[in-house]
């Protein structure tokens, strides 16, 4: 795709939330057309050819909030929302002078309230719906027990005995493309409740296709499901594979409301992109 010289050395921020990582770019100048950026996303997440991440995101002008953004997930598949990358995208937002410490970000999945406290960054979360608890999920001779939720994206959860044991990308794979879940497919979440303000999980990522270090909105629907199990109740602090904890917190009552996700934010790195294979 032919481009202006200038969109061919691109400024770029490397940031992670709790081990979930991403690629961030301001494009505000559009210098990527959107029919090529899933294949932007595709190169930049790889490990071996680009800087390698879970997601990449674009912040753009917004005629609706502070900013805006493109989401894209490591196989190019544009999602919804990642509450990790939101709280990333929104330090990296003011980092760059893009909008102040109390912003909006709009994404597929609606308008993002976002809070920027030095490393910690805290979004408020839009309407959770379409909630299914205790459905059978057959995966090979075993039949798994799940609660399903939509929190911007949907998401399957888990509960198990032995988090450890749990073969998290076999029966991640399995339930992510299950006809229960089709056509979007779902995230999968394995937890294991630990008192009534704390849990642990495991995830499946849908479009990374493969165990992430963090999921913010999975560890939103973890949270949330516990609690309409009524094994957990707000704050719930959810210890994710890569050793962070998020603070989940919520309204009391039904339907969830006031649903907010808060942990530390990382820049692991600045640069600018040769985009020598790609443009």
């Amino acid at each position: 795709m032919p481009a202006p010289q200038e969109c061919r050395r691109v400024a770029f921020f490397k940031m992670h939330g709790g081990g979930n990582d991403f690629i961030l770019i301001d494009h505000r100048e559009r210098c990527f057309p959107r029919p090529e950026q899933p294949k932007l996303a595709r190169r930049l997440c790889a490990p071996k050819v680009g800087v390698g991440a879970d997601g990449l995101i674009l912040l753009e002008t917004s005629d609706r909030a502070d900013v805006a953004w493109r989401f894209y997930n490591a196989d190019g598949s544009e999602a919804e929302m990642c509450g990790n990358g939101a709280r990333c995208a929104a330090r990296f937002a003011v980092l760059q002078g893009l909008a102040g410490p109390r912003l909006t970000l709009e994404t597929l999945a609606g308008i993002i309230h976002c809070e920027v406290m030095d490393r910690s960054a805290r979004v408020q979360l839009t309407d959770v719906d379409d909630l299914r608890l205790h459905l059978e999920i057959p995966v090979g001779e075993e039949t798994l027990t799940g609660h399903f939720l939509r929190v911007g994206v949907p998401h399957t959860v888990i509960p198990v005995a032995d988090l450890e044991a749990v073969p998290v990308t076999r029966w991640g794979r399995a339930v992510r493309f299950h006809p229960l879940f089709q056509p979007a497919g779902t995230n999968v979440n394995f937890i294991k409740v630990g008192n009534p303000h704390e849990l642990w999980i495991r995830t499946y990522e849908r479009g990374v296709e493969d165990e992430t270090l963090a999921c913010g909105t999975g560890s939103v629907a973890a949270a949330l499901v516990a609690a309409r199990l009524e094994e957990v109740r707000s704050p719930v602090l959810v210890h994710t594979r890569g050793g962070e904890v998020l603070t989940v917190t919520f309204a009391p009552g039904e339907p969830f409301r006031e649903v907010y996700l808060e942990g530390e934010t990382r820049v692991v790195f600045e640069g600018r992109l040769w985009l020598e294979e790609i443009l």
